[in-house]
């Protein structure tokens, strides 16, 4: 007689496995969630602290918040914070939805792997080294055009996000039927056209959640622009940080909370696009 037994296997038959369903999954996820996100707590209830002290609680008050923005150092670094990183955002997007077409919508060619690779490669080396290697070359640039601008740190944040923003249009053009593109060029669209009236509209949720993804990250970027910039071309984290070495009171609290309050709004935000993404 036969054996018609059944392998045993890890998963229910049919099942595909989820992590969600092992023991102790949820425990770990929500003490996981607590370190990470406990510490935030402290920092936003002091950012509303009426006093002077980050240690004792004297009273609930917007005395920082109006203190950061009536303070024309905070007013400058922020507004060259967001034209930082929407600029870095821009040109990093683009750059990116150029790369995530040359990989995906080709035939496989030697080197794809190394091309993945290298546009990846931020991810992949410390911060630091990146942003010592861009300091090298630009101070040779500097000492050659006598040029300080801003140029610079639009290129070293545009180069650091170019990674962010190209995992996710990827992804999107990698879940992407191509039939629709067959089709177009079927019907004598030219790849312009085909690409203008069929791909890019439905690559639109990836190229925004690139893009949002990319803001975040220049926003909140302190090492590279740390190392890059000339005198006088502070950012936010880099204006909290200088106020770190100095006299820290609340207002670096009230500073921290609504930059918080931003990157947790784009995250969401970008959430909800990949939802719709899938």
């Amino acid at each position: 007689m036969a054996d018609t037994a059944r392998p045993m296997t890890g998963a229910a038959p049919g099942k595909p496995f989820s992590i969600r369903t092992q023991p102790g999954f949820t425990t770990i996820a929500i003490i996981c969630f607590f370190l990470l996100y406990a510490p935030l707590l402290p920092l936003v209830a002091y950012s509303f602290n009426s006093g002077n002290s980050l240690a004792y609680f004297e009273g609930l008050s917007w005395r920082w918040y109006v203190s950061a923005w009536d303070n024309e150092f905070v007013q400058d670094a922020a507004l060259r914070s967001l034209v930082l990183a929407a600029a870095a955002s821009f040109l990093s997007t683009i750059l990116a939805t150029m790369a995530a077409l040359g990989t995906t919508r080709t035939r496989p060619y030697r080197g794809q792997t190394l091309i993945y690779a290298m546009i990846n490669q931020p991810l992949m080396v410390p911060e630091i080294v990146t942003a010592v290697a861009l300091l090298i070359m630009f101070a040779a640039i500097k000492a050659a055009t006598g040029y300080h601008g801003m140029a610079y740190l639009i290129i070293a944040h545009t180069a650091f996000c170019i990674p962010f923003a190209y995992l996710p249009i990827r992804a999107r053009l990698e879940g992407m039927d191509t039939s629709l593109e067959t089709a177009a060029a079927d019907l004598y669209a030219t790849p312009w056209m085909a690409f203008r009236r069929v791909t890019l509209p439905l690559l639109w949720p990836g190229i925004l959640a690139g893009a949002m993804l990319a803001f975040v990250i220049s926003l909140d970027d302190v090492v590279i622009t740390e190392f890059v910039k000339s005198p006088g071309q502070d950012t936010l984290p880099t204006y909290m940080l200088g106020q770190l070495r100095r006299a820290i009171t609340p207002e670096v609290n009230a500073i921290s909370s609504v930059l918080l309050a931003i990157s947790v709004l784009v995250v969401t935000i970008f959430f909800f696009l990949n939802r719709k993404m899938q």
